[in-house]
């Protein structure tokens, strides 16, 4: 059996607090990615601190968003850090006093600096790696941009060589304590986000039918 890499361990991605929470497979970074499709995008410019959500889409290296005010900043800015963060609350921790409630989740946060993606071919691809990523099978499907299109959209590019992730999970630890004898319920209540039925557009022409990928999407 092969070692999986690791994720690097940088002065912005070392674990200081809760570090059993912290994971080091890079495995955990991209199942992480995977779960989900919008991040936050935190960058400072001129001096004010701006945190901005935005959807993306992920390749075994590389980050891609766009669509944010921000986005327009930073290509105006091609040197500024930013840290982007993708979050999933999975439950509730309730225990017996309320210093121990808690929340399960796992969380991944990236730093770098991010580049425009100027190349058409490249911009493209990165689109439609943003696109299966939300949605898959909607790209073959829907009308692709036009070069006007493509032209009026800003795509950034983030690597994921620096990078950390957390996951906290489990029940409360005040049941071996002396709040463990109070008669308080304690547990976890889950979370998680699902899918609801599909709603057509009200502009739909008659006829054309619900895809395949759509139909299974709404059903996961």
């Amino acid at each position: 059996m092969t070692n999986a890499p690791s994720l690097s361990a940088t002065e912005r991605t070392r674990h200081r607090r809760l570090r059993e929470n912290g994971r080091t497979d890079r495995a955990e970074l991209d199942a992480v990615l995977r779960a989900g499709f919008l991040c936050h995008l935190g960058v400072v410019l001129d001096g004010v601190p701006m945190v901005v959500p935005t959807v993306y889409g992920a390749t075994a290296d590389t980050l891609y968003f766009h669509g944010s005010v921000a986005s327009r900043s930073l290509v105006a800015s091609p040197e500024a850090e930013v840290c982007v963060t993708v979050t999933h609350v999975d439950g509730l921790v309730l225990a017996r006093s309320v210093f121990e409630h808690g929340v399960n989740y796992r969380s991944a946060m990236v730093y770098g600096v991010p580049r425009a993606v100027i190349d058409p071919d490249e911009k493209l691809e990165g689109l439609r790696v943003l696109t299966e990523h939300v949605t898959p099978g909607q790209w073959d499907y829907a009308r692709q941009p036009s070069r006007k299109e493509l032209a009026a959209t800003t795509l950034l590019a983030l690597s994921l060589d620096e990078a950390s992730v957390k996951i906290a999970e489990g029940f409360p630890e005040d049941g071996d304590g002396p709040d463990g004898e109070l008669p308080v319920w304690a547990g976890v209540l889950p979370l998680r986000t699902v899918r609801g039925a599909l709603l057509p557009d009200p502009a739909l022409r008659p006829g054309i039918p619900l895809p395949a990928h759509l139909a299974a999407l709404a059903e996961e």
